[in-house]
């Protein structure tokens, strides 16, 4: 497994956000994260590049693994642990400068100085990203001029460019366009060909358009994982039935 959570619990102070959650995210595919709000599915993605690590007063207990090492061990480098394991925000997020210098940030941020190697990443973040095509020719045009859907590849190209393994991805599609939504939907199809993808989604059209394995989450426990297909069509917990039929509440 390239990830995998164990017993994993965790605290905002008092206050208990997950439950003993286990859940394996196999190497090049897709897990979507379904559940209604506040159910825990954001917080759980962000435990796996430990970016709650940031709020204060959060506690955590069980184990999460990156290629069978705990990634909570003392001393872990935070910073190569985001490198390895990027993170797509619900709103694009891009930085407020050109849109070259949005792909190339990472990469100059790790030491790479080097322009003929830059304009080699950047070019192949685009494309993989489907972005190349629409902004070649202005590239050193302010990203903020984008629209919402472009802006939005831009941080999953962002993200590309300093090659991770592993890429999270927080409901990306939800402040976009049904035609921005379909580009994003087609390009992370494309992108579990050389990442990993877990993806946090209110939308169970796309879980089951996108997704390998999907994991159900209600009230911070994990209720159900297994394949996407079984999970849409033949559910084993009355309560994902219930969730994923529109019956739930």
């Amino acid at each position: 497994m390239k990830m995998q959570a164990k017993d994993l619990n965790l605290f905002y102070g008092e206050h208990q956000a997950l439950f003993n959650v286990s859940l394996d995210v196999p190497e090049n595919h897709v897990v979507a994260l379904i559940g209604p709000s506040g159910c825990g599915k954001s917080t759980f993605l962000r435990t796996l590049n430990r970016m709650n690590d940031l709020i204060e007063g959060v506690r955590i207990e069980g184990k999460i693994t990156l290629d069978d090492e705990d990634i909570y061990t003392p001393g872990t480098d935070l910073v190569e642990l985001r490198k390895r394991v990027g993170m797509v925000f619900q709103r694009p997020n891009p930085f407020p400068m050109s849109i070259y210098d949005n792909v190339a940030y990472g990469c100059r941020v790790h030491g790479l100085k080097d322009k003929a190697k830059l304009d080699e990443i950047v070019e192949r973040s685009l494309r993989g990203a489907a972005l190349w095509d629409e902004v070649k020719d202005r590239l050193n045009a302010s990203a903020m001029g984008m629209s919402g859907g472009q802006q939005q590849r831009l941080c999953i190209a962002r993200v590309m460019a300093v090659e991770p393994e592993v890429v999270l991805m927080d409901e990306p599609c939800s402040a976009l366009d049904p035609i921005s939504t379909m580009k994003i939907e087609e390009l992370v199809g494309q992108l579990k060909q050389k990442f990993t993808i877990v993806m946090v989604t209110h939308n169970m059209q796309q879980a089951a358009r996108v997704s390998d394995y999907t994991a159900f989450f209600l009230n911070g426990k994990l209720i159900e994982h297994d394949e996407t297909d079984v999970i849409f069509t033949k559910p084993h917990n009355k309560k994902t039935e219930d969730y994923i039929s529109g019956r739930f509440g």
